[in-house]
C-alpha cells in the first residue's frame, strides 16, 4: 500500500474523521429540531390556548439542541488546527 510516514498518515486520518464528523455533526441536530417544531406545532394545533408556552418551550430547547453542532465544531476545529495527537506520538525534537 502507501508509504506514508506516521505524522502524515495521522493527519490524513485526522482529517476524514473530521470530514465525516462535520456531516454527522449536521445533520443529527438538524434532524432533531425539525422533529422537535414538528411535534410543537402538532401540540399548537391541538391546544392553540397554550401556544405560547409551547413556543417558549421550543425556543429554549431548539437552543439546547443547537449546542450540540456548535461543540462538535469545536472539537473538529481543535482536530484540523490544533492536533493534539501529533504532539502526543510524535514529539518534536
Amino acid at each position: 500500500m502507501w508509504e506514508l510516514d506516521p505524522g502524515t498518515l495521522v493527519t490524513l486520518v485526522t482529517i476524514v474523521v473530521a470530514g465525516i464528523a462535520m456531516v454527522a455533526g449536521a445533520i443529527t441536530p438538524a434532524i432533531v429540531e425539525g422533529r422537535a417544531v414538528l411535534r410543537a406545532l402538532e401540540g399548537m394545533v391541538r391546544q392553540p390556548e397554550i401556544a405560547g408556552d409551547l413556543r417558549n418551550t421550543l425556543i429554549v430547547s431548539l437552543a439546547l439542541l443547537e449546542t450540540t453542532a456548535i461543540y462538535v465544531l469545536l472539537v473538529i476545529l481543535i482536530l484540523l488546527f490544533a492536533n493534539p495527537l501529533l504532539e502526543r506520538f510524535f514529539p518534536v525534537g
